[in-house]
């Protein structure tokens, strides 16, 4: 599991979800040819969380990006139509409608949710390339995709530093460094 995920779930978890990491979306053979990847393996979703509480079910994309330029809204903006890149949920509609959807038939097959909720697109970036950081939050707000940044992952890491002791990495490491 990768790192930046399992701390993403961490801080759902703690926000009232049920969460699963990489979650492979089991797309059927004509789901395939709709998307126009016939051969494809299944879709993967980096962190699926689910809130009964408000019937949400949300397929979070983790870009961490920390000691890079981070998510640039150029490869999300400008990229309708486009088949290459790290933004294929975000830049393709049919792919996009196709994996939600599927998504949120699987997690009810499995009964992890009851019919109904749509599938949610979001994203958890620990890095936006500044000067981004606006255009991101407009474009995800217009398409109503949910976009949490270094706020959200700061907010998160300070609430495990504050609350009760959980042996989970993320929670002592918190305590470690902001403690005190």
């Amino acid at each position: 599991m990768d790192a930046f995920e399992q701390l993403v779930a961490e801080f759902f978890w703690q926000e009232g979800y049920w969460v699963q990491t990489s979650v492979r979306v089991k797309l059927t053979k004509a789901q395939k040819v709709e998307i126009g990847r016939f051969s494809t393996p299944d879709w993967e979703v980096d962190v699926v969380a689910y809130r009964g509480a408000t019937n949400e079910l949300l397929a979070s994309e983790c870009k961490s990006f920390f000691d890079s330029t981070g998510v640039q809204a150029a490869e999300i903006c400008n990229s309708e139509g486009a088949t290459k890149g790290k933004y294929k949920l975000f830049c393709e509609r049919t792919l996009r409608g196709v994996v939600l959807t599927r998504l949120r038939e699987q997690m009810v097959e499995q009964g992890l949710c009851p019919p109904g909720p749509p599938a949610r697109l979001g994203m958890v970036a620990g890095k936006i390339k500044k000067g981004d950081e606006e255009i991101l939050a407009s474009v995800f707000e217009h398409n109503g995709w949910l976009l949490l940044g270094g706020t959200w992952l700061r907010d998160g890491l300070l609430s495990l530093s504050k609350g009760s002791y959980r042996n989970h990495l993320a929670a002592v490491a918190a305590k470690i460094l902001l403690r005190g």
